[in-house]
């Protein structure tokens, strides 16, 4: 039988586990400010193996928004009774790095006047942390904005209504309407800033329409491909529930034979046309008066939000109505 070393066995399994575990290994000399690492540490902070290296020669790689306070809390962690840590951020060349020392404060464990400690890479942990950051912030954010949309649905609503029933119902409608649209959200292959794409987002939101006929398929989506942000979802969904429902009510999907076809009519550099045009309903006569609460609700958040225009053909055969937005808008 082989004979082996407990020393040398004991020392090879350490060095298999501070490996897998990525764990660099340091020993400063507090008197003469040289620091002692292993390969592992070497390769961390970016420094060739063969280089001799002091406290002030790894300052110079941490980011300059820590590195006053990463120096700082070297300096007092011999004051420091027991373990500490410090977490902060390295630059190699263009890539940032976060990396948590930890050591033994208040001399303990001094030898030759040198103090021991790691380096551990916890860049994935510190990512992690900062999209569940970014994440509680957007859904903050997202909140507050159906918050206050759903305010003021309700409060536009209430003054539109003949009834608590009726008001009920309309707001129901509506709030559903956005639900629809929210239901899209998602980040898209390809685009940085859209979040669903726009024929999408129309047939979603239009597709209980289509099962109130006397035939499936009576309601056409034809539109360009393209992205629509989270507040252009927002804000196309409350004009496409509000053109819906004038539809059901007075237009052709109030006829069980009717036909609704939305499709892009023309393409502008910086705009995009979509017309939305009805057939197969009642005859159409042209509305006198200044409009009802929810047509000046779409003319109002299509400027204001979208950049665009709404204009109304009211034909015999059917309204034809023509949405122009602007595509920057649409996207941001």
């Amino acid at each position: 039988m082989p004979h082996h070393d407990p020393a040398v066995w004991d020392k090879n399994r350490l060095r298999i586990a501070i490996d897998a575990a990525g764990v660099g290994l340091w020993s400063w000399n507090v008197d003469t400010d040289k620091l002692t690492l292993d390969q592992h540490a070497y390769d961390m902070w970016g420094v060739p193996g063969t280089m001799d290296v002091t406290f002030e020669d790894l300052s110079s790689h941490i980011h300059p928004a820590d590195r006053d306070r990463v120096r700082a809390a070297f300096a007092a962690s011999r004051a420091i009774v027991g373990q500490y840590e410090i977490d902060f951020r390295i630059l190699i060349g263009d890539e940032v790095r976060w990396v948590a020392a930890r050591g033994q404060g208040n001399d303990e464990g001094m030898v030759n006047r040198s103090m021991f400690g790691i380096f551990l890479d916890v860049t994935g942990r510190k990512q992690a942390e900062e999209g569940n950051e970014l994440l509680a912030g957007e859904m903050s954010h997202r909140v507050k904005n159906l918050l206050a949309i759903a305010s003021g649905l309700t409060t536009i609503t209430s003054r539109s209504s003949a009834s608590v029933e009726d008001m009920a119902k309309q707001l129901s409608n509506r709030l559903t309407a956005l639900g629809r649209a929210h239901d899209l959200i998602r980040p898209l292959p390809g685009h940085n800033k859209t979040d669903t794409l726009l024929g999408d987002l129309l047939s979603v939101l239009l597709a209980p329409y289509d099962d109130l006929g006397a035939f499936s398929g009576r309601i056409r989506v034809s539109v360009p491909r393209m992205g629509v942000s989270e507040a252009s979802a927002t804000t196309l969904a409350l004009i496409i529930h509000e053109l819906a429902t004038n539809s059901l009510k007075y237009g052709a999907l109030s006829s069980e034979t009717g036909t609704l076809d939305v499709s892009s009519t023309g393409h502008e550099e910086e705009d995009v046309i979509v017309a939305w045009t009805e057939r197969g309903g009642p005859p159409v006569a042209t509305p006198t008066g200044a409009g009802g609460f929810g047509s000046k609700l779409i003319n109002r958040v299509m400027s204001a939000q979208l950049g665009g225009t709404i204009t109304c053909d009211w034909a015999a055969d059917g309204v034809v109505v023509t949405l122009k937005m602007n595509k920057r808008r649409l996207e941001a």
